[in-house]
């Protein structure tokens, strides 16, 4: 089950590579992602996700902006703890979505 995000990134070409040598893959992700696309070499199973994909969106370029923002230090910390907050509630709530789907 990928994570979204730098994670799904590192193991996207592992499972191509995968599915290009015959092997069955399914990738088990949420409705509303980043990263996590459909592919050929790949079987795709989704689940609903607590929030919309505007939601993640969001969160995602505050956690940017507030990386790269120029300014006082610890204002700028506190926005990217802030915005790496709300992404790891997004994932949390993911997760507990997933265990929580009978299929």
């Amino acid at each position: 089950v990928p994570a979204d995000g730098s994670h799904w990134l590192s193991m996207r070409e592992v499972v191509d590579i995968l599915g290009q040598k015959g092997h069955e893959v399914v990738v088990v992700a949420p409705e509303v992602t980043l990263h996590i696309k459909p592919s050929k070499n790949f079987v795709m199973k989704r689940y609903s996700a607590p929030y919309t994909q505007e939601e993640l969106e969001k969160a995602f370029q505050a956690f940017f902006d507030g990386s790269f923002e120029e300014g006082w230090i610890f204002k700028r910390l506190f926005k990217v703890y802030k915005g790496m907050k709300t992404l790891t509630d997004c994932w949390f709530t993911s997760c507990k979505q997933l265990l929580q789907n009978k299929e």
